[in-house]
């Protein structure tokens, strides 16, 4: 341990030390020593609670496997007497207060990004507004295609129209349709909505999302319609999640620093990226605020950015970046929330060129709690970390996600256990359906993965989801989100099918890309999401019924190809995420799947695959030798895929590659990874391929 500095008994990474000590406390006039000793403090005692956290989800697991191999039920009064279901809370309101109103009081979409890559938090930061015309453009949004080589009038065409069609619904005219628009100032059916006006820009406003009209006569587009409009943009990514969990590979002190710099860069508002783009060198920075000026003459400022949340990592990870006093290796979900929070004061004493929370509040996003108990200690953790920084009780807010198969269950006792600082709460398919697995790993085989989407047990996750968030006055303090649309070139069938989660109550869902947003946008102009979430608000809860029903595949005669297409589709999707995880430090990125379609995946997909494989190795539907057979196919299949990337690493015919390895021991080791997470394994082999060069 020579290579560590002591602070406060803690043996601190040097270049953690000097990150904290050199960039983060100077400017905010925190001393160093006094800070170290409230982290030493922190870590003393809540150390010792995490693990024996962790130590009861083992022994949980461990009652759960026995039943099911005693051939006993694993039902209701089961998870009741083992303490794994606990008694519903009695009637509340969650009491939290400072809240922004993009959380609480709009309804728009949410993207999430890796913190680690500058250029792709800025261009989510930035993605607060759109231009409804790009974004019909150049995607599939539209039938058919722009052709290449400069400006194609005919797409052209098609996009106005589609954009004039939306104006149409969202800010009618009082007489007549935006295609006939000839110019000067528009008659607005509800005049009200014109809230703003900024040189030729002029500034509506439709189910609390802003619509900016552009008109110039000079603009190439605008010079050719006959009312000078130029452009359409939208009010897009409401809020941006910095992730520092399931979209980055950061194992160690080095990632670990790079991650908190960038959030440092978003907090003092001076991060920026120079990249080349088309031959050209371009910097990236944050947007400014937006100015115009109301009809009564005042002036009418928005924010240029989306509003940002952090995701901290959960209770299960530790960090080399820090050694406990006892030598053991510091639980990583505290250092988050210490560091995270700590860097948020540059917000909170608005040293930063730009806001991010007018509200004064700090959104820090905790994944894989299972449980109130977890919750609760999230909870005191945070009052924690407020008293080493001197902010008052519940500035810092937190963002529950339901993922995890004992938090679905108990998920009004977990909201209760937050319920003064919680702000959101989602769910999220992928990490759910593979704790589901885990769980149920000795109980059986199951249905495949396609299938299991339309299980009973996934619409009682949904619906309970939000009619708890619903019952317990979420609805208009805090976000009631949903999932992500992962396939970032499929727009159509995204606008298809994802006006669903704001029908569905909820205010807010994941998108993949800036564009996205934009289109997403369009569904909340749509429907009216809190007069959903009123409607909703009056039905039952669903049961437990359902969502306690494993999707079991019992007496199924399984066909050697079905079996076999479906060990492929996993082995592909698992080989071609963890290539990049291991051998460049990617946690998130554009993957070709199977089909060659490419999807926005991180580590949930991972969980998802490499336990149903492991299922099926346990319950004879498979064997290992078809699973290494699917191995070697799709790494094949996944080197061509890659074939134009000067960085990758052939995996077929290489049992030395590292990444390869890897991703056999998420499937031969997943039935005894801790509740099936993949990080254990994907840390370990790539501080191993670091080591190696």
């Amino acid at each position: 341990m020579s290579h560590f500095v002591d602070r406060a008994g803690l043996s601190v990474a040097p270049e953690l030390a000097e990150f904290i000590e050199g960039r983060v406390l100077p400017g905010l006039g925190v001393a160093a020593d006094g800070w170290w000793r409230g982290v030493a403090d922190i870590f003393a005692r809540f150390a010792p609670e995490n693990a024996a956290l962790l130590a009861k989800r083992n022994a949980l697991q461990a009652e759960i496997d026995a039943r099911y191999q005693a051939g006993q039920p694993v039902d209701e009064a089961f998870l009741r007497e083992i303490g794994y279901l606990v008694p519903e809370p009695a009637p509340f309101t969650i009491g939290t207060e400072n809240v922004d109103a993009e959380i609480a009081t709009m309804a728009g979409p949410q993207l999430v990004v890796p913190i680690l890559n500058a250029r792709f938090l800025l261009n989510a930061a930035n993605a607060r507004w759109g231009s409804l015309y790009d974004a019909l453009y150049g995607t599939d949004a539209l039938p058919g295609a722009a052709t290449p080589g400069g400006y194609d009038r005919e797409r052209g065409a098609q996009v106005i129209a589609r954009a004039k069609a939306f104006l149409d619904d969202a800010v009618p005219l009082a007489g007549g349709s935006w295609a006939d628009f000839a110019g000067g100032d528009p008659v607005l059916a509800n005049p009200a909505q014109l809230v703003g006006r900024e040189g030729d820009k002029l500034l509506f406003i439709h189910n609390g999302l802003h619509i900016v009209l552009l008109i110039s006569r000079t603009d190439p587009v605008g010079r050719d319609d006959p009312g000078g409009i130029a452009g359409v943009v939208l009010e897009s990514a409401l809020t941006t999640i910095c992730d520092l969990e399931d979209s980055v590979a950061a194992v160690d002190a080095e990632d670990k620093v790079a991650a908190y710099s960038n959030w440092l860069g978003l907090m003092r508002s001076d991060l920026k990226e120079t990249f080349e783009k088309g031959g050209e060198q371009l910097t990236r920075k944050l947007n400014p605020d937006r100015t115009y000026t109301a009809p009564d003459g005042s002036t009418v400022t928005l924010p240029g950015r989306s509003l940002l949340f952090v995701r901290n990592v959960g209770h299960l990870m530790t960090t080399p970046a820090i050694r406990l006093p006892s030598g053991g290796a510091a639980p990583e979900g505290i250092l988050d929330a210490i560091i995270t929070s700590t860097i948020a004061l540059y917000d909170l004493k608005g040293l930063g060129r730009f806001k991010n929370s007018r509200a004064g509040s700090v959104y820090i996003v905790k994944p894989k709690m299972h449980g109130p108990e977890e919750a609760a200690f999230t909870n005191r953790l945070f009052d924690a970390v407020e008293d080493l920084l001197g902010l008052a009780r519940h500035t810092v807010k937190v963002g529950v996600m339901d993922e995890e198969r004992r938090t679905s269950a108990n998920l009004a006792a977990c909201i209760h256990a937050v319920k003064d600082r919680i702000v959101f709460i989602n769910t999220g398919f992928l990490d759910r359906t593979g704790d589901e697995i885990h769980t149920a790993m000795a109980g059986g085989a199951f249905i495949p993965k396609a299938e299991i989407k339309n299980a009973a047990w996934i619409k009682a996750y949904e619906d309970r989801n939000v009619r708890i968030g619903l019952r317990h006055g979420l609805s208009g303090k805090a976000q009631i989100g949903k999932g992500m649309w992962a396939a970032p070139d499929r727009m159509a069938d995204m606008m298809a099918q994802k006006i669903g989660h704001p029908m569905a109550g909820a205010n807010t869902a994941w998108v993949p890309s800036p564009t996205a947003a934009t289109l997403h946008a369009m569904h909340y102009h749509q429907v009216d999401v809190f007069a959903r979430q009123r409607e909703i608000a009056g039905e039952a809860v669903p049961g437990l019924t359902d969502l306690l029903t494993v999707p079991f595949a019992a007496g199924r005669n399984w066909r050697r190809e079905e079996v076999a297409r479906e060990l492929d589709n996993n082995a592909q999707g698992i080989l071609g995420y963890v290539v990049r995880w291991i051998d460049q430090g990617i946690g998130c990125s554009k993957v070709p799947d199977i089909n060659d379609i490419g999807l926005m995946e991180d580590r949930a997909t991972l969980r998802i695959s490499s336990q149903h494989i492991a299922n099926w190795l346990r319950h004879g539907v498979c064997t290992a030798a078809d699973v290494d057979a699917a191995f070697e196919r799709m790494a094949a299949k996944v080197d061509a895929q890659n074939a134009g990337d000067p960085l990758y690493e052939p995996m077929a015919g290489h049992p030395e590659s590292i990444a390869f390895q890897a991703a056999r021991a998420l499937v031969f080791e997943g039935g005894v990874q801790p509740n099936g997470y993949t990080e254990p394994l994907l840390h370990a082999f790539r501080l191993k391929k670091k080591a190696a060069g």
